[in-house]
């Protein structure tokens, strides 16, 4: 039977693939070097403040001022703004998640880290290449001859064909590769996370800014009120100083309370504009892009039962920390990397292919060469280099493990002062509601009386001014009461583990 070059070739290519796959075998058996990272223990704290909380926030007999209870591991639902009950916030937030460009950017930069995941899967394979060149040479005449002399022509001229296949393989021997692959994927769980915080804090943006829109136009109103009565008496005292009854100081007086008045108003309307722009960026859309939804306090709905996760879930929850902690374990792996590289890398290859002096002999008989060969490279001096590196990469552990300890600080902390903010919203509500029921008494009593003359403008004007105060304070408290409802559920984590498009990556979990 002919054996032609090809046949040769392929043989060749089969059992050198077969020893460098045996060899890779015995070779994997290697141990990574390096520490294994262990996921940290949850904190052992049975509290998030110093005093007990108490479990039902006071109530007040007025819009906002409802009783509110922390239920102990109340899992937090996945569209937790939905407790707010208003159809127009829940739009807002879905049209805010689908066109976002900060959100959009986080999916992308998730899938820059996967796709960098599986570039890395390569290096546990042979890698295989093939080439063909062709070339036209002439040889010296004073060096060794040519191919085939003396049947090549007088000018030592010819031709060279040669297809080639190369086939080359680095063992894993000290764990680089997996080291390289677990440092990745570590790095591809903190972009899944950092996904989840955005998500997150998007989501609770647009129900803050909802929020303070809704005060800005519960304290314009209130602000208009005052005017619409100041303008009432403004009217009353000219007419009485126009029949005697008033003297000029007091309307003046009474005018320059009006204008004061009138003063904040353009403020007010400015806050509300920067408002709407900023919510129409949170949804991705240009500030000329109207918003159809208009958000009034009297339409927020505020949470009867708040959740209070257990501080053991909090560090699973918070997608800030599970960030820090997949740093914390990239880091750790990098120290692996560090230490492979002041070790022997080991390549194996192997080659086969034809060369021939025509094309139509290249797979002829006789034409055929291979070739196995292992390589051992190990640094001998560098300069201190590869040392360094390795010292860097333990420095830059400690530096993550420190992160990852602030994160949990941070993350306890905005949940305890979330907490204490709650319990004195609450108070405060009830304290300002009466504030204000009493200046609103206060100032119908008092200008009841400048009407028929018992009391100084005066009086009247400094219970306008509490009677004003009042208001707002009113209007800010049941603003400031809906805000932290919001706040406590982005500071346990919004309940972003229930979404499936952010749990598909997450390996750390």
């Amino acid at each position: 039977m002919k054996v032609t070059a090809e046949d040769m070739s392929l043989n060749c290519i089969q059992r050198g693939c077969a020893g460098l796959a045996a060899v890779g075998c015995l070779l994997a058996a290697g141990c990574a070097v390096g520490p294994n990272f262990q996921t940290p223990a949850a904190p052992k704290v049975s509290g998030y403040t110093a005093t007990p909380l108490a479990a039902n926030l006071t109530a007040t007999a007025m819009p906002g001022g409802e009783a509110q209870h922390l239920v102990a591991g109340l899992d937090i639902p996945g569209e937790w703004w939905q407790v707010f009950h208003s159809p127009p916030l829940n739009a807002l937030i879905v049209s805010a998640l689908t066109n976002n460009p900060d959100l959009k950017a986080a999916q992308a930069a998730l899938r820059v880290a996967h796709e960098n995941v599986l570039a890395q899967r390569g290096a546990y394979f042979p890698s295989l290449a093939g080439g063909f060149s062709a070339t036209r040479q002439k040889q010296s005449e004073l060096l060794a001859p040519a191919p085939n002399y003396p049947a090549v022509s007088s000018e030592f001229q010819y031709n060279l064909f040669t297809p080639e296949v190369t086939v080359s393989y680095m063992p894993d021997v000290f764990g680089l590769n997996r080291r390289t692959m677990e440092s990745l994927r570590a790095q591809e769980a903190g972009v899944s996370f950092q996904l989840a915080a955005t998500y997150l804090t998007l989501s609770a943006n647009v129900v803050v800014a909802a929020i303070q829109e809704a005060a800005l136009r519960g304290q314009i109103e209130a602000t208009g009120e005052l005017i619409d009565i100041n303008s009432n008496m403004v009217q009353i005292l000219r007419l009485q100083f126009t029949n005697g009854y008033a003297g000029g100081l007091d309307v003046a007086a009474q005018e320059s309370q009006l204008a004061q008045e009138a003063a904040t108003l353009p403020a007010l309307r400015k806050q509300l504009a920067q408002q709407r722009d900023a919510l129409a960026a949170l949804a991705g859309r240009f500030p000329s892009a109207s918003l159809a939804a208009k958000f009034e306090l009297a339409d927020l709905q505020l949470p009867a039962d708040l959740p209070l996760s257990l501080p053991a879930q909090l560090v699973a929850q918070r997608p800030d920390v599970r960030q820090a902690e997949a740093n914390f374990h990239a880091a750790t792996a990098q120290i692996g990397i560090a230490i492979a590289n002041r070790l022997p890398n080991i390549t194996l290859t192997a080659n086969a292919g034809s060369s021939a002096l025509a094309i139509d002999q290249v797979f002829t008989s006789g034409t055929g060469f291979w070739g196995l060969g292992a390589q051992a490279m190990a640094p001998i001096f560098q300069g201190g280099t590869l040392l360094h590196q390795e010292r860097a990469a333990r420095a830059a552990c400690v530096e993550a493990a420190e992160q990852y300890r602030g994160a949990v600080l941070t993350a306890f902390q905005n949940v305890a002062d979330t907490l204490s903010a709650l319990e004195q919203d609450a108070e405060a509500l009830k304290a300002t509601a009466a504030a204000a029921d009493a200046a609103r008494t206060t100032l119908d009593l008092t200008r009841e009386q400048a009407q028929n003359g018992y009391a100084g403008y005066l009086a009247l004007l400094n219970a306008e001014q509490t009677y004003q105060q009042a208001r707002l304070n009113l209007v800010q408290a049941q603003a400031s009461r809906l805000a932290d409802s919001a706040a406590l559920f982005q500071a346990l984590g919004g309940g972003w583990w229930h979404h499936a498009e952010l749990m598909e990556d997450q390996h750390e979990k």
